[in-house]
């Protein structure tokens, strides 16, 4: 069993900056393929970015050149940094690890971005 906590979420304008944080309980983080999902309020959650063991990123298009996701293995964590929020933006966000076996999702962290 793996917990995933994450941080960082809150209200900002347009424009402005986030950074959401997901540190994961487990020895074995390195080989957990790490993801951030979001879900707007009466939408499907959607897979926003990931980053694999090997750390290749992807991300969805809506927030390319905008987001970066990393991951410091060390500390067991991963990070979205999110700039130029929109307001379209604006929903939970979810971390997610996986690694071929069962899947694992974090609480959830609000982020609200104001026009």
């Amino acid at each position: 069993q793996v917990q995933l906590v994450e941080s960082g979420g809150g209200l900002v304008q347009a424009g402005g900056s986030l950074r959401l944080s997901c540190a994961a309980s487990t020895l074995f983080f390195r080989i957990y393929n790490m993801g951030w999902y979001r879900q707007a309020p009466g939408k499907q959650r959607e897979l926003v970015a990931v980053i694999t063991s090997g750390g290749t990123s992807n991300y969805v298009d809506s927030v390319k050149g905008r987001f970066t996701i990393f991951r410091d293995n060390a500390k067991n964590t991963v990070y979205l940094q999110m700039n130029s929020l929109k307001p379209e933006d604006t929903g939970v966000y979810y971390c997610n690890a996986r690694s071929g076996g069962p899947e694992f999702w974090g609480q959830g962290t609000q982020v609200t971005v104001s026009s």
